[in-house]
């Protein structure tokens, strides 16, 4: 009997001992998440700025204009706005080359950075001035720096007049 009792307690050791061991190449059932970067998923090889304050920093010593986006990580405009733009090669090429970027997930204290409303997603420029660019906006009239998936295009044209604008400028 003791022997009976013995093997049934290696049993119970060994299945709960089993239970409380982590899958060694991970479980299928988990979603791998990574580290969250500064990118947020728009975009991971570009170079991306902590803080507003530091963007236009570096706007003005490196004299290129910041893109600001602003969005919240459970928008699903924004989500669908991030797929498109971190997807459309010429828009990262650009941004690599040409922008400061920021992305934000809560309002700066600048308050010229929602001039028309707090709403996500929304895009707005700044040149190297320190000069909010009041003049590039998205397609609708109500939310003036809206975008949306099907805008890309137009950001591509005003990621363009940006450019542009400040050449002209300085």
């Amino acid at each position: 009997m003791v022997k009976g009792l013995m093997s049934v307690l290696l049993v119970l050791v060994a299945v709960s001992y089993s239970f409380g061991r982590p899958d060694k190449a991970g479980s299928s059932k988990k979603e791998n998440k990574f580290p969250q970067t500064l990118s947020r998923g728009w975009g991971d090889e570009l170079t991306w700025t902590q803080t507003y304050e530091e963007a236009l920093f570096r706007a003005r010593s490196s004299n290129k204009p910041v893109m600001v986006i602003h969005h919240l990580e459970d928008c699903p405009h924004s989500q669908a706005l991030k797929q498109a733009f971190a997807s459309n090669r010429k828009i990262q090429k650009m941004a690599d080359e040409d922008f400061i970027l920021l992305n934000l997930v809560f309002e700066t204290t600048d308050k010229h950075l929602s001039p028309d409303g707090q709403y996500v997603p929304r895009i707005i420029f700044v040149d190297p001035s320190l000069t909010i660019r009041a003049d590039i906006t998205g397609r609708y009239a109500n939310r003036l720096y809206a975008y949306e998936p099907a805008d890309i295009n137009l950001l591509i044209s005003n990621m363009e007049k940006a450019k542009k604008l400040l050449k002209t400028e300085l």
